[in-house]
């Protein structure tokens, strides 16, 4: 019985490791520097006496209209220190995202010959969910109180399509869409399918630079949300088609389909029962189809415009 289960031991190991995607040599080759610097637990630790030096070597987080006596509030401030106490937990080992951060990187030299690695500096932003990562070429500022768990205490007063991807899953991802938009430029015209091959482009550059992650993740949607996207994505793509949105310019079709929220809005009775940012994930699906019926590289295939892109892509929905 024991060979059985040493059979079984080895058949699962080898299972799980085919699993994981292949990753070009050529790019886990590439020569590339990670820094990071743990500002977080600088000002965790930090007394009044220490408030010039760090402010000599960040400058860059200390605006210079803001009085002394902001920051030594900030360090005897408690919900302050609350916060350094459940990053600090969380985030004790960062090693797993340093490792992460490299591949990442590397993937990003691979592609774009012209990428600097930034510094990387991690700090606590008092949640500033609508800035969880800030890209500056040099500079990567990461807020890691906003990757604390979707279920955090600190998020109870958030609405649940904001805070439900307030998780450590979701820090790369979110680094990664950061710098996708350096490369990606942003539509000159206003159409709905503009807005969506804009969207699909940034989403389907992080499953390239991200080959390790799930597509949820790379999606920022749930397991439930993505499955539902993928099963109606006939239905979704019938609503666009038979309501002529693809080449119309109502700003309304954005926070419809394209910006965070609580559901979909397409003014039915399944609203409800949908994820937001339908109108991104069917762009998505749209990029994903060109680049499976054309042979092209990538930067080729992110500089495509949006209406050239949807009529080569041959896209289909799936039924």
């Amino acid at each position: 019985m024991k060979y059985i289960g040493l059979i079984f031991l080895v058949f699962g190991i080898l299972y799980s490791c085919s699993d994981e995607k292949k990753i070009n040599d050529a790019i886990l080759d590439m020569p590339v520097t990670v820094e990071i610097d743990r500002f977080d637990e600088q000002f965790a630790k930090a007394t009044i006496e220490d408030l010039q030096s760090l402010k000599k070597s960040y400058p860059y987080l200390f605006p210079e209209h803001f009085h002394d006596s902001i920051w030594v509030q900030k360090l005897e401030d408690t919900l302050q220190q609350q916060l350094e106490t459940e990053v600090n937990l969380k985030f004790a080992d960062f090693s797993p995202y340093e490792a992460d951060l490299e591949l990442l990187f590397k993937h990003l030299k691979f592609y774009f010959s012209d990428f600097n690695e930034p510094k990387t500096i991690t700090l606590i932003s008092d949640v500033d969910y609508r800035n969880k990562v800030i890209y500056a070429d040099s500079l990567l500022l990461v807020g890691l109180d906003n990757f604390l768990g979707s279920d955090h205490p600190f998020y109870e007063e958030l609405n649940r399509y904001i805070s439900k991807n307030l998780r450590p899953e979701q820090l790369i991802p979110e680094i990664t869409e950061a710098i996708a938009h350096k490369y990606i430029a942003p539509p000159t015209n206003r159409t709905f399918l503009d807005q969506m091959v804009y969207a699909g482009k940034i989403i389907y550059l992080k499953e390239q630079l991200l080959p390790n992650y799930e597509a949820k993740e790379v999606m920022g949607y749930t397991k439930e949300e993505l499955k539902w996207a993928s099963e109606n994505e006939t239905e979704i793509w019938r609503y666009f088609i038979e309501r002529e949105l693809l080449f119309s310019t109502d700003p309304k079709l954005a926070s419809r389909f394209i910006l965070p929220g609580p559901f979909s809005k397409f003014y039915l009775e399944l609203d409800n029962e949908s994820p937001s940012r339908l109108g991104q994930y069917i762009g998505w699906q749209m990029v994903k189809a060109y680049a499976e019926n054309n042979n092209t590289d990538l930067k080729t295939l992110l500089q495509t415009p949006a209406e050239t892109l949807f009529k080569q892509s041959k896209f289909k929905p799936r039924k």
